[in-house]
């Protein structure tokens, strides 16, 4: 596309991605520049509604300028086939594009060079669930969205597998593929979490008749139950798991099994 030839708020997502890719091919913002083979951009489908944050290219991707072709990319597809996500349906990026020489720890200079870029992508692809990989994606994803992001890197690890709803947007945390490399014996833990994913991705079948569903739209309940359960885990949801077993529930019982009293007066119109 000819630049100029539309006004960029007419732009399509894929337009407003390649542009900003092409921004990027000659981005001098930290030293990396100077040992980077290619700026990586971030690939897949625009309109997904999984994005997921890894923190940097590798030698292999940064040889050929692509995500996620290496080792742990043969791990990824691994455990994205086990939780039946195929690649092309998701948007994947990373916090640092450029490698990082002999696979260091990240400067933080380096992922605040890379910040509005990455907050760019996030805003044109607006994914339903981001789902940081490994400890820095996590730490930056989180400190961007929640308020009371754990300080300890223990606190991150704790979150890997359970879905999170904070400042209207949906985060699920996860291990990075990589770690499995060094650490074979957690990938059957690894697994569980990113099978979760295939959950994540559907929305509850009970979700048009919950009564969650009503007293939300009625503004009775809090938008959060909603994404976290109906919308997310709806696996994990309590009401769920009864009403599949057929167990009678009040409906002013929540997903997490707790009771909202206030809820037993509501009246269906």
């Amino acid at each position: 596309m000819k630049q100029g030839t539309k006004n960029q708020a007419d732009w399509s997502r894929i337009e407003r991605l390649e542009y900003l890719n092409r921004q990027m091919k000659g981005c001098h913002r930290c030293e990396l520049d100077a040992t980077r083979q290619h700026v990586l951009a971030g690939e897949g489908y625009p309109d997904a509604r999984l994005m997921l944050v890894a923190l940097s290219p590798g030698e292999k991707e940064d040889l050929e300028g692509r995500m996620f072709i290496g080792p742990s990319g043969r791990v990824l597809d691994r455990l994205l086939g086990a939780a039946g996500i195929p690649r092309q349906s998701i948007y994947m990026t990373n916090l640092i594009k450029c490698m990082l020489p002999e696979n260091r720890k990240p400067k933080m200079v380096e992922i605040e060079a890379c910040s509005e870029i990455l907050d760019e992508e996030i805003s044109i692809v607006c994914p339903d669930i981001i789902v940081p990989l490994g400890y820095y994606a996590n730490r930056t994803i989180l400190k961007k969205y929640k308020k009371n992001a754990p300080e300890a890197r223990d606190g991150y690890i704790r979150l890997y597998g359970h879905l999170i709803y904070t400042n209207q947007q949906k985060i699920y945390p996860l291990p990075h593929p990589a770690s499995l490399l060094y650490n074979p014996s957690h990938e059957p833990e690894a697994l569980k979490k990113y099978k979760k994913l295939h959950v994540l991705t559907h929305v509850c079948t009970w979700f048009p008749v919950c009564p969650m569903k009503r007293f939300t739209e009625a503004g009775c309940l809090e938008q959060k139950w909603i994404e976290l359960y109906c919308k997310g885990d709806w696996e994990s949801c309590i009401r769920y798991q009864m009403e599949s077993q057929g167990i009678p529930h009040p409906d002013w019982m929540l997903p997490d099994g707790s009771y909202n009293q206030a809820l037993k007066s509501f009246r269906y119109m």
